[in-house]
């Protein structure tokens, strides 16, 4: 998945969707830091973000134990007028519950 990003990225291709299938990759490869590299990435180009977007990168925080990130990521989706779902507080809850917090 990274490497099919890298090759739209080159291509001036790369889309929400894309960005959105590697964050997803990333979380279920165990890569939670590439996961947010790439979420920051997103953030410093026009690629747009969305709740699909934040529900991958919430939920790879969730996995790997990141509960503060989770939360702060919750906090920029709220500030970007980012619609929320049951998944997105979900994620958010559990990153918090794993975490004992």
């Amino acid at each position: 998945a990274l490497h099919l990003l890298s090759l739209a990225q080159r291509e001036s291709e790369a889309n929400t969707i894309s960005f959105t299938a590697a964050i997803s990759a990333c979380e279920k490869g165990g890569r939670w830091n590439k996961a947010l590299q790439l979420f920051n990435m997103m953030t410093q180009s026009i690629v747009e973000l969305d709740m699909i977007t934040f529900n991958a990168t919430i939920s790879a925080c969730e996995k790997h134990g990141k509960w503060e990130k989770a939360l702060q990521l919750l906090s920029v989706m709220k500030q970007k007028r980012v619609e929320s779902n049951i998944t997105t507080c979900n994620a958010a809850i559990s990153a918090c519950e794993k975490a004992g917090e």
